[in-house]
């Protein structure tokens, strides 16, 4: 058995997105081409979150109460970020839908993307293909986006963008 090493970055994105799917059937290849991620990564990803016991021993049941306590308490620690200088990219955080619909902010935060078309304070996404892969794909960017709130966000936009989470995976 491989060694387990810690969580990366990318373990988040393919667990909030394992776990938005709900009962729909998924495979690591499926997973691969809408994260833009390896399918090698995948499955080794797959396995720490299994040996973290953010995932059944199966692999094929993300254990959400724990990934929800999880983004909530540990998140912003293990994976911190700091804003950046401003840049053009793709919005994130309270910037992006659906945070963006009801909270009004004189910051903004964005992926740099050069295929974006926003400008706000540059933080950097969970992994370096995100910002493509949620060009591509609004309901991760929605998820993603919302794992960026927490990870940057006060209080307010912490406790809306675990609400927002919790509605799409639970």
């Amino acid at each position: 058995m491989k060694k387990h090493g810690g969580m990366r970055p990318q373990d988040i994105a393919i667990l909030v997105w394992i776990a938005s799917l709900k009962n729909e059937n998924w495979t690591m290849k499926d997973v691969s081409i809408k994260l833009l991620v390896s399918a090698s990564e995948v499955s080794e990803s797959l396995h720490r979150s299994s040996y973290s016991g953010l995932l059944s021993a199966d692999k094929r049941l993300v254990m959400k109460n724990s990934l929800l306590e999880f983004i909530e308490h540990g998140l912003k620690y293990v994976f911190p970020v700091q804003p950046g200088p401003i840049a053009r990219g793709l919005p994130t955080a309270h910037s992006a839908p659906p945070l963006s619909n009801i909270i009004a902010s004189n910051s903004d935060y964005v992926w740099p993307f050069a295929s974006g078309n926003f400008r706000g304070q540059a933080i950097d996404p969970l992994y370096p293909a995100a910002p493509v892969a949620c060009y591509r794909n609004e309901r991760l960017h929605e998820l993603l986006a919302l794992v960026d709130a927490i990870r940057v966000g006060k209080s307010r936009e912490t406790a809306m963008a675990l609400q927002e989470i919790e509605s799409r995976i639970i």
